[in-house]
């Protein structure tokens, strides 16, 4: 995830990784998962189809973040609106989603490292509340 905004999607070798991974049974059915995978690799277009596909606050937040990457800030903040407080926001330090948002609206095209770490971040805040609360 070195793309604020993906312009390139993922490789054929990272494609066919994450199909490998999700085929594990520990991970089958557990959509919240597919759509971060999907995401973590810039497979926004998976991301999507599995995330608006899960109608609760967390694929909303999958789905907020997958738009975001994708460029469409507006369709962003609207999909964090539906989000609310979720918990795995507790765990992030001065995190405010809108507002991120809007920084990588304004900063994106410069690429600075501070807001591919906090990209990051809350991929791995999400991620890790999706793994401990299937």
């Amino acid at each position: 995830m070195t793309q604020l905004v993906v312009t390139q999607g993922p490789t054929q070798e990272l494609h066919a990784l994450v199909e490998a991974v999700l085929r594990a049974p520990a991970l089958a059915g557990c959509e919240p998962l597919a759509a971060a995978l999907w995401l973590y690799v810039d497979d926004l277009a998976r991301s999507h189809k599995v995330s608006q596909g899960i109608e609760t606050p967390t694929g909303s937040y999958w789905h907020g973040i997958m738009h975001r990457r994708e460029g469409d800030f507006g369709n962003s903040h609207y999909w964090f609106h539906r989000v609310g407080a979720h918990p795995a926001m507790a765990v992030m330090t001065n995190y405010n989603a809108h507002r991120f948002i809007d920084d990588v609206e304004a900063k994106h095209e410069d690429g600075p490292e501070e807001l591919v770490e906090r990209q990051r971040r809350e991929w791995v805040a999400l991620f890790e509340w999706c793994a401990n609360n299937p």
